[in-house]
């Protein structure tokens, strides 16, 4: 590439868009180490991905401006969690945070930094308590021995410093009694179950929210149908289904790594590099030892990892540890469906109730309707017959009456034919009702 002229308008600008795109590619990071306070760094994309072996693709993970499901990714350096809110990136000596301003954030920093640190209390007591091992720091995972027997120590390392972010400069301090029973937990573990631990705390606290709301909405439904509380329902049903789907992608997420062994084997960061410590400390005794043969440095060199360049074939590491932790919260989060799943039927439930209580009314409105439909035609057959002698046709029933006694039969003649026709309607209207319910079409 050709450098600009110095002095030119054109090196100007170019270095001025320079800046920019990384102004706006860097962004800030909270920054947790292993010991000490947190602390805030900026950094760019680059900066992250040389500092914690991470692809472009891993970090996008953590956009907040794009929508990825729930992840958890283990990686040769590095995981990478994306739990709802919790977005971070772990290695074996720090956790690295998109800066948020969320109130929520701010108690999973003071949550992670306050675990962090009374684990490395405990773990120091520990260390002093052990006889003639305080000044050790050794693995908390059962160190293989050499070809001589030698007891390898993990000694502290410090991280390349990348452009525009300072790395943390010592490794946690692990140990482990004599025996091997007792185990402390690795950092990145802690730190991950810190991240296990706020994503479930903030589903548990939402599902027991939507509980709360839900049931006594839900109960007033069912006592009174209203469009308010319809309404209430159908919030309420949303809400639901949207926290039900969040859960089950952790669920998911948590059941995929207990099934994959690989994945959870890469998630063993202090190990490896323990592994790769000790691969190299038993390169250079080989190398100084003379008394060795040849064939023995060869058969050694195929018994132990290959560390050189950050893989391990063949090897794999006991994950009780891990498999155990990630089944802890993987009860927990099936605890939380299952309480999702409980309410869903409950909804269910109450909607099958309200259908069956709203064709009852409709049913009843049906009958009514039914029943006034046969008063409508008994009425409209009185109606005819009215009609029938109010048309205007000479007959005899007619005739104007001249004597008491034909006055006193043509009022005779009217009550019976008012009455006779009433009565008609009435024994019409009996047996359409009698038929009706005969014939099952009304209760």
């Amino acid at each position: 590439m050709r450098p600009h002229a110095t002095g030119t308008g054109g090196g100007g600008v170019g270095r001025r868009k320079a800046g920019a795109a990384a102004a706006a590619a860097s962004r800030e990071w909270m920054v947790v180490p292993a010991s000490g306070p947190a602390r805030v760094e900026e950094a760019g994309k680059h900066a992250v991905m040389a500092r914690t072996g991470l692809p472009a693709r891993d970090l996008r993970v953590l956009d907040p401006l794009l929508s990825y499901p729930s992840t958890i990714l283990g990686r040769e350096r590095a995981i990478v969690v994306n739990l709802e809110r919790v977005k971070a990136v772990i290695t074996a000596a720090e956790v690295l945070l998109p800066n948020s301003k969320d109130p929520t954030f701010a108690r999973f920093v003071r949550d992670l930094q306050t675990r962090v640190l009374a684990s490395s209390s405990d773990q120091a007591a520990d260390l002093t308590d052990m006889e003639g091992e305080s000044s050790a720091v050794a693995s908390p995972f059962p160190v293989p021995n050499s070809s001589k027997g030698h007891e390898l120590e993990m000694t502290k390392k410090s991280t390349t410093v990348v452009p525009e972010m300072t790395s943390s400069t010592s490794m946690p301090d692990l140990a482990a009694a004599k025996d091997g029973n007792a185990k402390v937990l690795p950092f990145e573990f802690r730190a991950l179950e810190v991240c296990l631990e706020s994503a479930c705390r903030s589903l548990e606290e939402e599902t027991s929210t939507l509980e709360q709301e839900a049931y006594p909405a839900l109960d007033e439904l069912t006592s009174k149908i209203s469009t308010l509380n319809l309404e209430r329902v159908r919030q309420i049903k949303s809400r639901l289904v949207a926290i039900s789907g969040r859960v089950q992608k952790v669920r998911d997420e948590l059941e995929h790594l207990l099934d994959d062994e690989m994945d959870m084997a890469e998630m063993y960061l202090t190990e490896k590099l323990t592994q790769q410590e000790i691969s190299e400390a038993s390169s250079r005794v080989e190398v100084d030892d003379p008394s060795q043969t040849e064939e023995d440095r060869d058969e050694d060199y195929r018994s132990e990892p290959d560390g050189s360049n950050g893989s391990f074939i063949g090897y794999k590491p006991h994950i009780e540890e891990l498999e155990m932790l990630l089944e802890a919260y993987f009860v927990q989060i099936d605890g939380t469906l299952n309480k999702l799943s409980h309410l869903r039927e409950y909804v269910d439930d109450t909607e099958d109730y309200i259908n069956i209580m709203l064709d009852d009314k409709q049913n009843q409105l049906l009958q009514m309707g039914v029943m006034l439909s046969t008063a409508t035609v008994v009425i409209t057959a009185g109606v005819a017959v009215v009609g029938l002698f109010g048309m205007n046709i000479g007959i005899s029933l007619y005739d104007p009456p001249t004597t008491e006694e034909e006055t006193r039969a043509a009022n005779m003649k009217f009550w019976e034919t008012t009455l006779g026709t009433v009565a008609g309607c009435l024994i019409l209207y009996i047996v359409a009702m009698g038929w009706g319910k005969r014939s099952g079409l009304l209760q």
